[in-house]
């Protein structure tokens, strides 16, 4: 996690969540642009198909940081730098709806995320 903001226990009012959302997003954004001049613009993968509702054998379980970020974010940005053998990924996720949001950074090994 490399940021979160409040949590949201004694206020879920819509204004004060997408506040911290959008605050959390334009972290995101600022983060993205700089990897982006490095390695140039990330692919958006949708998370969806990694939480295994489609093959509920445990043995199928999607490998982690992937098991992890598909129970609490949609999507996720993802580079593929040039050296090769692994993937960066930022997201911003929450866990649950009082828990705060937390904008999060994952490298998993390239055999795990298909380009």
């Amino acid at each position: 996690m490399l940021r979160e903001s409040r949590d949201f226990w004694d206020d879920r009012s819509e204004e004060t969540v997408e506040a911290a959302e959008r605050e959390l997003e334009a972290d995101l954004l600022a983060l993205a642009a700089v990897l982006a001049d490095r390695w140039g613009d990330p692919a958006t993968v949708d998370l969806w198909p990694y939480l295994g509702f489609d093959d509920p054998d445990p043995a199928s379980a999607a490998p982690e940081p992937l098991g992890f970020l598909c129970n609490v974010a949609a999507t996720m940005r993802v580079w593929w730098p040039p050296s090769g053998g692994r993937w960066l990924a930022l997201a911003v996720g929450q866990a649950d709806p009082e828990f705060p949001f937390e904008l999060l950074a994952a490298v998993g090994e390239e055999s795990s995320l298909p380009r």
